[in-house]
């Protein structure tokens, strides 16, 4: 939403140099499931050689109730759920400097959580043409991660590799067109270690009973993405609008579109009120399953990242969510702003198997608030 908000926001704020940020962030699942609270703090300055620095903080912490991937009793009934908590703290580092007419920028992030640590670096380089009208995006990211999660045998490894390229072009003095296109490969532990599967197995004759093992997703996967962002001010109106779309397809089956509309008032020189509504569809992935009785799967006791592949996690079923909301921004004073948000998440099954009660809504809150000079 960037190239909106240049056209928008106050342009004291847009030249500022030095920033200090804050934001608080709380995602409710309804029914006592899963809540999220983080805090990020967020620090910018231009040095004298034209370089930027940016530094980010983030504390968030777990609580609630998720699916286990057991399956429900019938349709209607409500899924197993598994209690969790935890704690990550996390950092990013990132410094940028134009060289004629290219932007260099390179970045470093670490997250700490207790059973899980990752590393990623970043490399991304923006090249200016046509008299700055069209820029070039050519990006590299590389993440190491760490799973060190109770129900593993051993700690585990998976890293990713990530490239974007992207263009992005003014159309007009006040429309501008994106479009990226990105490319994702992960390779290693990429089950989650805290989601089951369950199958009817019989241990004697003619004696059967319900046994849990673990999910076993592949351990490699690649991923596509293509991203088209238009951004036009509508000046009669005092606004501007945005419109996203997202494709996304990937080695596990799954092939997703995410479509986001987004409208900037400008009340005053200060104030700008942004109503967006984000409407999401997945396919489900080729190993999702409710459960393995009936199968000829032998699940393992230990995932292995080789066939066969099996999944209950209702988060890679068919499924479509909407995200619908507005943010309220308001520079308070010319060093000063804060801003609100509220919105509501509603995710539904499309598969017509998985138990509704394995799908939560959300209400999510975010306030924030900046200084600048």
């Amino acid at each position: 939403m960037g190239a909106t908000l240049w056209l928008l926001l106050p342009r004291l704020a847009t030249k500022a140099e030095d920033s200090l940020s804050y934001k608080f962030q709380t995602w409710q699942e309804d029914n006592g499931r899963i809540r999220v609270d983080a805090h990020y703090a967020q620090a910018e300055t231009t040095l004298p050689t034209e370089t930027k620095l940016k530094l980010v903080g983030l504390i968030d912490t777990i609580a609630g109730a998720t699916p286990s991937g057991q399956p429900a009793d019938g349709p209607e009934g409500q899924v197993p759920l598994s209690n969790l908590t935890d704690r990550r703290e996390a950092a990013h580092l990132e410094v940028t400097h134009p060289f004629n007419r290219v932007t260099v920028t390179g970045g470093f992030a670490t997250s700490d959580e207790s059973d899980y640590i990752s590393d990623v670096w970043s490399l991304n380089t923006v090249t200016d043409f046509n008299q700055k009208n069209t820029s070039l995006l050519l990006g590299y990211a590389r993440a190491n991660d760490d799973i060190t999660a109770l129900p593993l045998p051993a700690p585990r490894k998976k890293k990713a590799n990530d490239f974007i390229v992207g263009v992005n072009q003014l159309l007009g003095p006040a429309t501008s067109l994106t479009a990226n296109l990105t490319f994702s490969r992960t390779e290693g532990y990429i089950s989650d270690p805290y989601k089951i599967v369950e199958r009817e197995t019989e241990i004697l004759p003619g004696l059967s009973i319900d046994l849990t093992f673990p999910e076993n997703r592949p351990s490699e996967k690649d991923k596509w993405i293509v991203f088209l962002g238009l951004n036009h001010k509508v000046e009669p109106l005092n606004g501007a609008v945005e419109a996203t779309y997202r494709w996304l397809d990937d080695t596990f089956g799954t092939t997703s579109h995410t479509i986001e509309l987004a409208w900037f008032q400008r009340f005053s020189d200060r104030l700008v009120v942004r109503p967006a509504v984000r409407f999401y569809d997945q396919s489900a992935a080729d190993f999702y399953r409710l459960t393995l009785t009936g199968t000829n799967i032998v699940p393992e006791t230990v995932a292995t990242g080789a066939a066969p592949y099996y999944s209950s996690d209702y988060r890679l079923s068919k499924m479509r969510t909407w995200m619908i909301g507005v943010k309220a921004s308001w520079d308070v004073a010319p060093w000063f702003a804060i801003d609100a948000t509220l919105e509501r998440y509603l995710m539904r099954g499309r598969d017509g198997v998985t138990p509704r009660s394995a799908y939560a809504d959300a209400n999510v809150i975010t306030i924030g608030a900046r200084i600048w000079r």
